[in-house]
């Protein structure tokens, strides 16, 4: 992808950018605040238009026999999801309590869930009109270059990377635009007026695909690998987290691998119940292309468990699916509570989104009061990290050079 495109980084309006810097701001108290994208690797080499024949079938996007080595630049991806993804580090395996309503009334604002510390966030609640052009835009400009490029003859991480990322920039732009909503089940979305996952999101060489024609009918027939299933983002806290750095051919394995071993030590991935392993829905989809039997799955989960989930694995007998959570990935569950509103300032300042002071020049005169609901997440966020240092847990990774920094390993090629 060419480095003259500018979508997000140069999009970005200085209203969203003072929102971001309050987030980031309440965030830096916090034992997770690096941003891991300032490690993403740097140059990569830009692909190079090819000449296609177009197909009538998904066919046409299974991997070739022969490859050329070209790489696609996705350091703009990277830079945003940098700016809008906001970590909640690792699993304690400790459902998160119960939420008490505010004083004076009996409903409860924000999140609840069980679930509601685990998995990353996308911050929609400060997304601006600038901010979901950029994600149109580059949407496009993904469209376009696998509209351009025969993508069956990049090396196969670099096509992999294209899926994944592709998927997940069309789930965060129809949220967007949908935004504020609770639970993306609840909502019809793309050209056709579906589902999320069968929505019609996305144009490549003049097909139309959803994010399950990406999922089922490109990349699991095509990878062998289970994984692969970990890249894939669906916009709710049940599924796997969404990453602050954008696929690449040279980082795929190892964040496909930190994915995976994040989800499946998560109560979300894999929980027991008596003589029951209770997994996700996520396996059910995945099942007909990488689990064909109950050993297959569990073998699968033993690769990434850590001590408790291997536990779980050896003493239970039977395995079902848990209960999906359906609430939308967000900081506040696309809900504004009663303390949420919007005031307007006398010249000379304003108050930012989560309470941060802006100082005289600010480019609007009109600013949100906190959200409390985000404000009590993200309390209950601190207290977990904390938690979880002096349990010894690891609470974030070090990526560079396009690889895990622990792993040995760089630039594997997924299969």
């Amino acid at each position: 992808m060419s480095q003259s495109r500018s979508s997000f980084t140069f999009n970005l309006s200085r209203t969203t950018a003072l929102s971001l810097a309050a987030v980031a701001c309440a965030l830096a108290a916090s034992p997770l605040s690096a941003s891991s994208a300032e490690m993403a690797a740097g140059s990569k080499r830009d692909v190079q238009a090819s000449v296609y024949v177009p197909a009538n079938s998904l066919e046409q996007f299974r991997p070739a026999a022969e490859r050329n080595q070209d790489r696609i630049d996705f350091t703009y991806l990277d830079k945003a999801l940098g700016w809008f993804v906001i970590p909640m580090g690792p699993s304690t395996r400790d459902g998160a309590g119960r939420v008490d309503p505010e004083i004076g009334t009996r409903r409860i604002y924000g999140h609840e869930s069980r679930f509601r510390l685990e998995g990353n966030r996308v911050a929609f609640s400060y997304f601006t009109d600038d901010v979901r052009a950029s994600l149109t835009e580059y949407r496009q400009d993904l469209e376009r270059v696998g509209s351009t490029l025969d993508l069956t003859r990049l090396p196969r991480n670099e096509q992999l990377a294209f899926w994944l990322n592709l998927h997940n920039v069309a789930v965060i732009e129809a949220l967007a635009y949908e935004y504020p909503l609770s639970q993306p089940s609840e909502r019809k979305f793309g050209s056709n007026g579906a589902p999320l996952s069968d929505a019609k999101l996305v144009t490549v060489r003049g097909i139309e695909l959803s994010p399950r024609d990406i999922r089922e009918r490109i990349v699991y027939p095509n990878w062998r690998d289970p994984k692969v299933i970990y890249g894939f983002w669906r916009g709710e806290i049940g599924g796997p987290s969404i990453q602050r750095l954008a696929y690449s051919g040279g980082n795929l394995d190892a964040l496909l691998a930190l994915s995976g071993e994040e989800f499946v030590n998560s109560l979300r991935g894999v929980e027991g119940y008596g003589d029951r392993l209770l997994v996700s829905e996520i396996y059910r989809e995945a099942a007909p292309f990488y689990f064909e039997n109950d050993t297959a799955l569990r073998s699968h989960l033993s690769a990434f468990a850590g001590e408790k989930v291997a536990k779980l694995i050896t003493k239970t007998d039977e395995t079902r699916y848990n209960i999906y959570a359906r609430d939308v990935a967000d900081l506040a569950k696309g809900e504004r509570d009663p303390g949420y509103s919007e005031v307007t300032t006398q010249a000379g300042g304003s108050v930012g989104a989560l309470g941060l002071s802006v100082g005289p020049g600010a480019s609007t005169p009109r600013a949100s009061r906190p959200n409390l609901a985000i404000q009590r997440l993200l309390e209950e966020r601190r207290v977990k990290l904390n938690r979880a240092i002096k349990q010894g847990i690891r609470t974030g990774q070090v990526i560079y050079n396009d690889g895990e920094y622990n792993s040995g390993e760089t630039g594997k090629e997924v299969e």
